[in-house]
């Protein structure tokens, strides 16, 4: 059995699309700002924000910083 790790209140880049979206459903609009629709691909269950970023030419230390300050917590 898989064990999740606790969120930190932080993304990672070692997350799942799934995960994340799971934090908040409004984080696919950061997303598909940036031209990535894997929200609406099955893919996004296992694949990592990193993996994401680097498929679609994404810097992901920048997507990360988006994605962060778009939490409700850091708004």
């Amino acid at each position: 059995m898989k064990k999740e790790k606790k969120f930190s209140g932080k993304i990672e880049k070692n997350m799942t699309i799934k995960q994340l979206l799971d934090l908040d459903e409004t984080l696919a609009d950061v997303l598909m700002g940036f031209g990535m629709f894997c929200v609406l691909c099955h893919v996004a269950d296992d694949e990592t924000v990193e993996e994401a970023a680097m498929a679609h030419g994404i810097d992901v230390d920048f997507l990360l910083e988006k994605l962060n300050e778009a939490l409700p917590q850091n708004k």
